[in-house]
């Protein structure tokens, strides 16, 4: 087979909502349709979701279907980008969860890297799996029941995770063999590791000096941000009055 048309006949859904790491959403949907796949982005909503670069607003994406309008057995993978805001959107849903539970119980093939992993943590899927995730939540993933490993890229079974956006390229590559294969995915028969890697003693130098960098908010934003407030101080007022 054409490897770059390995996943003809795969379809993909992309669990997202707004807040959604850009990187992590649009370099792994464009790989895999390069591959053959098709890819609906599945999302608390319909329109269009805001994605972001770090803490700043970034382009949108269309939604395909709301979770409720989406059939888990019709996909043969999921995949859950991160960013600070989209997994903890989703990790409150009940629909969500039970969406990516659907994929777990068929051992369909899951991806998630950077703060994705929060979604299944809340689903209760990490007891006994061996992943990585942004090194921030190590600590969450650990109590969760999980063995964290501080590595780019870790596979168990039917789970494909990464540690963020700095190893995009090592996660592509994982999730195009992941996704190629039939559910149900076998688990690891090797034997695992039995301790975690430690927690970091400092977090990213360049996620610490980000913020530093980033440009003032324009005009526009400024104004919108302000009439924003107005219009939310003037409901208070008349649900004061009434």
């Amino acid at each position: 087979m054409n490897e770059s048309k390995a996943l003809n006949g795969r379809r993909i859904a992309v669990l997202a909502a707004d807040g959604f790491d850009k990187v992590e959403l649009v370099v792994p949907v464009i790989a895999l349709r390069l591959a053959g796949a098709e890819v609906d982005i599945v999302s608390l909503r319909h329109g269009r979701i805001r994605g972001v670069n770090l803490h700043e607003p970034a382009s949108r994406v269309r939604v395909t279907k709301v979770i409720a309008e989406a059939n888990p057995e019709e996909y043969d993978g999921l995949l859950i980008p991160g960013g600070f805001i989209n997994p903890d959107l989703l990790r409150q849903s009940a629909a969500a969860r039970e969406f990516v539970r659907s994929f777990d119980n068929a051992g369909k093939p899951i991806a998630t890297l950077c703060h994705g992993p929060w979604v299944m943590a809340s689903a209760g899927l990490l007891q006994g799996r061996t992943m990585t995730s942004w090194p921030g939540i190590r600590d969450d993933i650990v109590n969760a029941g999980a063995t964290w490993l501080d590595e780019p890229l870790v596979r168990d079974g039917n789970l494909v995770t990464s540690s963020g956006p700095q190893d995009i390229v090592p996660f592509v590559r994982g999730i195009k063999e992941l996704f190629a294969e039939a559910a149900p995915v076998r688990r690891n028969s090797e034997v695992q590791p039995l301790t975690s890697s430690p927690q970091r003693n400092e977090p990213p130098q360049w996620m610490v000096g980000a913020l530093k960098w980033m440009p003032r908010p324009s005009f526009r934003t400024a104004a919108l941000l302000l009439g924003a407030s107005a219009l939310l101080m003037r409901a208070r007022r008349r649900r004061a009055v009434a």
